[in-house]
């Protein structure tokens, strides 16, 4: 995706910056609400992470006015005030959600993800089945298969395809899977992610099939059928 970060506070910007990057957006980023609101009218994004407070023009009257303009981009608002009535003056306001610092960048694809996927006319429901070609998940049974093998998987093989499945086609960084697969929100300085992926990949990909879990050398690691 294309997306406008409008954020003041330099520290906050590098660190969501570089979260979307790794997930392979582009992001375009505006320090002050004057910046973020020429950028908004005038150039294309799939969605806008909008803080609330800014100099020169606020988060909010960024927000109205782009809503006023008929500019119906998603919106996240991202924002250090957090109690209800500030939750709820930012969904009137026109954002399609909030999300309270400090935040999980986990957490922020999320949502990014959710909001973007409520705009888009071809995005489908989440339901119990994923497919990457000929390899599929049940979340309800727990059951993996390729073709018609059944694939015997440990738990923390399961949560790591699971999410890889989650987000087919994309690249996966290594820092997105030790948060939401790890629930370590650190490197602990290990090679356990290159040990289960090398592991998960003896299991999916066998000798005479074409190869779906696929190494990003210097990324991370992107599951997808026809990729080399």
């Amino acid at each position: 995706m294309r997306l406008l970060l409008v954020e003041d506070q330099a520290d906050t910007a590098e660190f969501v910056l570089k979260a979307l990057r790794e997930a392979g957006h582009a992001a375009d980023c505006a320090r002050d609400g004057k910046e973020g609101l020429f950028l908004a009218t005038t150039e294309p994004y799939d969605a806008i992470i909008l803080d609330r407070m800014l100099p020169k023009v606020d988060g909010l009257t960024v927000l109205r006015t782009l809503r006023a303009s008929g500019i119906a981009v998603p919106v996240l608002i991202l924002s250090a005030l957090g109690e209800l009535d500030d939750r709820v003056e930012g969904l009137r306001a026109g954002s399609d959600d909030y999300l309270v610092k400090p935040f999980s960048t986990i957490e922020l694809l999320a949502r990014l993800d959710a909001i973007t996927r409520r705009q888009s006319p071809t995005g489908e429901p989440d339901n119990h089945m994923l497919r990457v070609a000929d390899l599929e998940l049940n979340r309800l049974s727990r059951v993996v298969k390729r073709g018609s093998r059944t694939i015997e998987l440990q738990q923390r093989e399961y949560q790591l395809l699971e999410y890889l499945m989650r987000h087919a086609g994309q690249v996966v960084t290594r820092t997105m899977l030790l948060e939401s697969v790890w629930d370590y929100h650190f490197d602990p300085g290990t090679n356990v992610i290159d040990v289960h992926v090398s592991k998960l990949r003896a299991k999916i990909d066998h000798p005479g099939q074409p190869a779906l879990l696929h190494t990003v050398r210097g990324a991370g690691y992107r599951l997808a059928a026809g990729v080399s």
